[in-house]
């Protein structure tokens, strides 16, 4: 990671991406819209304001090898069913509960280091982990007296986590390389393709929607995901995905709060209690994975690896 070519605090940039991402849920439950045509007009006005700082860069992917490009596939596809389960969530149930749940990102994100890289975990960060894992049980238990949908939709918010996970991972992988507007737009140009392919097969209308529907695709574009996933992606050069991951655990916070003054929105003490329990585990989880990290000497390097160029604008 360059952590010493950052000319900013990471809290500066880290802080501005909770905000954003924030909104996100508020902007979804706005919307009528199917869920599907949200996530892909939210990602194309978003390729389309990125095309100006990505234009020079196009010419890099002639260099890329086919592994490469699977893995850009992946990550794409997992971005696209992300949020296609976390923003159908959304419909189902409340805010709260589907953040509260998403923020078990970073249990996931160790989870698949392990499968994938072999990274093992520290006993203390296993018990943060079972800890928050109860937690969301007990968001989900509380819902069980709610409705079926509610129980349906905190499924889905979980579905929408692990294949987010799995999207960063691969993010980290390919950003060693990769300049990160460069990797952003080519992973959202692909979820974009993913959510046409899937609105055409269910015969889902994406046109004949009023100036309303298209004023909150765009602010999905602008404030989410701009300011909120292309600026983590651009973090991911420097920080660790465990690292970027510690972010979410504002964004319940803030998502409930706003849900709560806008749409409002509220759980049972029930649930409060089990969203707290949730908080305080991935806390201790990440505190725990952070000095674990810290305490676990470098590897030897068998090979130089020339990085990719660092973009400033993300």
């Amino acid at each position: 990671m360059n952590n010493d070519s950052l000319k900013i605090p990471v809290f500066i940039p880290l802080i501005i991406g909770i905000i954003a991402i924030s909104f996100s849920s508020i902007f979804v439950k706005w919307s009528d819209a199917p869920v599907s045509v949200q996530g892909m007009y939210r990602l194309l006005f978003t390729l389309i304001m990125m095309l100006p700082f990505v234009w020079k860069q196009v010419r890099l992917l002639k260099e890329i090898t086919w592994h490469e490009i699977c893995l850009l596939f992946l990550s794409g596809t997992f971005l696209a069913l992300h949020f296609l389960f976390w923003m159908g969530s959304l419909k189902l149930t409340t805010v709260a509960s589907s953040t509260i749940l998403l923020s078990l990102q970073p249990v996931f994100v160790m989870i698949g280091a392990y499968i994938a890289f072999r990274e093992k975990t520290s006993k203390a960060a296993i018990i943060g982990m079972v800890v928050a894992i109860l937690g969301a049980i007990m968001i989900g238990w509380g819902d069980i007296g709610i409705s079926a949908k509610h129980i349906q939709g905190d499924l889905l918010s979980i579905l929408g986590t692990i294949v987010v996970a799995a999207h960063m991972l691969i993010g980290q992988k390919l950003l060693r390389t990769f300049p990160a507007t460069l990797y952003s737009f080519s992973v959202f140009l692909i979820a974009v393709i993913v959510f046409g392919i899937y609105n055409f097969t269910l015969d889902i209308s994406m046109t004949g929607y009023s100036e309303q529907e298209w004023g909150i695709f765009l602010l999905l574009a602008i404030v989410p995901t701009v300011f909120g996933h292309v600026l983590f992606n651009w973090l991911l050069k420097y920080v660790t995905a465990a690292t970027i991951s510690m972010a979410i655990l504002g964004e319940p916070v803030g998502a409930t709060l706003l849900a709560f003054l806008i749409l409002g929105e509220t759980l049972t003490l029930f649930q409060w209690s089990g969203g707290v329990i949730v908080l305080a585990g991935l806390y201790y989880f990440l505190q725990n994975t952070r000095k674990q990290k810290k305490s676990t000497p470098p590897a030897p390097v068998k090979a130089p690896v020339t990085p990719g160029p660092i973009v400033k604008k993300g």
